[in-house]
Formats: structure tokens, C-alpha cells, sequence
């Protein structure tokens, strides 16, 4: 049994989800037409996943490259991008060839935009083995790699032909990783879909315990609400912008942090604290004293899980500040956020008071018992 969910506005692409099963039924369609394939991994990945599809590819008659990187942010740079495009180029590979993005959202953002580029495009399948990676970077077309000014700065909109999403990978996943994939799980409840934060509310112990029946459910619905706001608005001229909630601060965690020791899922995490919490006391904040409460209960119980120490660290104010005017939702100078209404009610905004910033940056979470 599996899900599919059609993502894509112009071109269509199918999103499957369900058991390991579905990379043998759907992948060997996928490479028909095409001779060579590259697998863009990591050392992270295990390797009885990399060797299973391997497996499946070679089956087929296909020339196969495995190409790993290094795990972690530091691998979504111009110097892994050259270096992986002229692999290519020394390979032989053309356009009617492929590349296999096979881990998480590292991964997924360099294979893509090295897809986007080499010879002007070539055919790109995501096989996220991560939470995050299912539920977010996989879904959407976006692809990017870092500069030192700032992540996800270089890139281009570039869909997959096929996704693939096997929730038994994450059996394996560390526990950081697991809970980091969730954060994306939960900003989809806080701005669009009540469905999943009702869900994620009322069965907190079947998500730590990974029960199947709830993960599975959970990486549906995320992926249909996602899918259905970038139907809407592909290129982020409109709604798409509220998928960034939490993601101005995170992205500006990360940066202070020099992408080292705090994954995405984490930074996200504490942003959404931020953003929740200028949702409810900004001049703009509409969000209730009671539904803050209900969202902060929710991350605070997640971060003491497996990363406490997150609640008590303190950032620069000035250099977060400055930090957050090198993201991408700087518009003509402008800093606009995303903001709640309600659970499930997003929108952004550029209208706030540079004291209710300031005031959402230095909060302290380190209160919470």
C-alpha cells in the first residue's frame, strides 16, 4: 500500500509514499530512459539503504556512480557544487541522464541545484531518508547551496521527476535528527493545517515511541499541505512565504553558530518560540495568551528531549539582527516575518516595532521548568 500526492504546478510530479517496497516498483520507471545515474549521498546515510538502491539500478542495467559528501551545512558549498559537476563532466554524463538525491535536506538542496545546472538540466529524483527531508526540502522544487553571507543564497526553483518516501528509514534516524524532522512537521500544524497540531498535541507519546500508524499520517498530511500552498504560489510571491515560520531566526541561529553543533530542525525549533512569541506580544501580535501557551508547551517539551541546553543559550543582539537582514525575506531593505493569527492562520509582515524584535530575539526560554 501506498500515497501518492501530485505536487507541481506546470509539470506534475508524483510523491510516493509508503514501505521500502515503492523504491522497487516506481524507481526502475523513473530511470527508464536514462543510461547513467549518479547517487548523491552522505556519510550519514546508512549503507544498506545506499546499497539497496544501488541494487535496484544496477538491476536495471544502469551505470551507477555513488558520490558521497560530508554531512552537515558545510557540504552546500560553491566547492562540493564544482566539484560534483565535474565529476559529471569527467563521467560522461549528459542530458539524457540522472541524479539521485538519497539522504536528507543537505543533500536533496546540492543535487538539485547541481541538477538545475548541469547542461542546463538534467533529470533529478529525491529520496529523502530523513523526517525533515520527507516532510519539507524534498517537496517544492527548491534547490540551493550557502555562502558565507548567508544559507540557501544561491539556487534555483528546479522539480524532481520523482519523489520517493519511505517512513521506514527513519527507524534508524538519531534521535536529534528525528526531533529536528518533526519541527517542519509542527510548523505546518502552527500555520496552516489545525489537523496535524491536533495531532501532534494528543499523541505525543506514539511520535517519541515513532509508531508507524502516526508517522505515516503525519508525513501525508505534511506533505499535502505543503504540496498544496506551493500549488498556489511556486515561485514564494505570495502565501509560500509562510512555510519560512520560525525560519528568519533559525536561519540566523544557524549563521551565528557558524552551521556547526545545531541542526536545521533545532534552529527552526527556537525560532518558532521566537515567532510565536512576537505573534503574541508585537503591536501586530493577534495570537492568544492561550494558543501561545499551547505551541510553547509543545517545543519546549520537544527541545528538553534531546537538546535542553538550547533553552538557555543567549545570542548577540546586534549580530542576530544583523544576521536576520541577510536572509531572503529582506525585501528592499525591509525585514518582513511570519506571523500567527491562530493555529493554522499565517501571514507576513514588515509592520512591527524594532523593540518587539529585539524583545522576540533576547526572551528567555530558560524559565521553563
Amino acid at each position: 500500500m501506498y500515497k501518492k500526492i501530485l505536487a507541481g504546478v506546470h509539470k506534475k510530479y508524483p510523491i510516493i509514499i509508503g514501505k521500502k517496497s515503492i523504491c522497487k516498483e516506481f524507481l526502475p520507471k523513473a530511470v527508464k530512459n536514462n543510461s547513467k545515474v549518479m547517487i548523491i549521498t552522505d556519510f550519514g546515510v546508512p549503507k544498506e539503504i545506499i546499497e539497496s538502491i544501488d541494487k535496484i539500478l544496477k538491476k536495471e542495467s544502469k551505470f551507477v556512480k555513488i558520490h558521497k559528501i560530508a554531512q552537515g551545512e558545510n557540504s552546500k558549498s560553491f566547492a562540493q557544487f564544482e566539484k560534483t559537476q565535474n565529476k559529471l563532466a569527467q563521467l560522461r554524463f549528459d542530458r539524457t541522464d540522472c541524479i539521485i538525491a538519497l539522504g536528507g535536506g543537505v543533500v536533496g538542496d546540492l543535487a538539485g541545484y547541481i541538477a538545475s545546472s548541469y547542461q542546463r538540466g538534467i533529470d533529478f529524483i529525491q529520496i529523502p531518508t530523513t523526517l525533515l527531508a520527507q516532510v519539507d526540502s524534498s517537496v517544492g522544487g527548491k534547490t540551493a547551496i550557502n555562502l558565507e553571507h548567508g544559507k540557501n543564497l544561491v539556487g534555483a526553483f528546479y522539480n524532481p521527476k520523482l519523489v520517493l518516501v519511505c517512513s521506514e528509514f527513519l527507524k534508524t534516524l538519531p534521535k536529534r535528527q528525528y526531533y529536528a524532522g518533526l519541527a517542519e512537521v509542527l510548523k505546518y500544524g502552527i500555520i496552516s493545517n489545525k489537523k496535524i497540531f491536533h495531532l501532534f498535541k494528543n499523541n505525543l507519546k506514539k511520535i517519541d515511541s515513532r509508531q508507524q500508524k502516526i508517522i505515516n499520517e503525519l508525513i501525508f498530511l505534511s506533505i499535502k499541505t505543503k504540496a498544496k500552498i506551493v500549488l498556489e504560489d511556486e515561485k514564494e510571491n505570495g502565501i509560500r512565504a509562510i512555510l519560512n515560520y520560525g525560519h528568519t531566526y533559525g536561519h540566523a541561529i544557524e549563521a551565528l553558530s557558524n552551521f556547526k553543533d545545531i541542526l536545521h530542525g533545532e534552529a527552526v525549533l527556537i525560532g518558532m518560540l521566537k515567532a510565536t512569541n512576537m505573534s503574541y506580544f508585537s503591536a501586530q501580535g493577534q495570537l492568544s495568551w492561550e494558543e501561545r501557551t499551547e505551541i510553547e508547551d509543545i517545543i519546549v517539551s520537544m527541545i528538553k528531549k534531546f537538546n535542553p541546553n538550547l533553552l538557555s543559550t543567549k545570542y548577540n543582539l546586534t549580530k542576530f539582527k544583523r544576521s536576520m537582514m541577510g536572509d531572503k525575506k529582506v525585501k528592499s531593505g525591509k525585514l518582513n516575518l511570519v506571523l500567527i493569527k491562530s493555529i493554522g492562520s499565517a501571514f507576513v509582515t514588515g509592520s512591527f516595532l524594532e523593540s518587539d524584535l529585539d524583545f522576540s530575539i533576547e526572551i528567555m526560554q530558560a524559565n521553563f521548568p
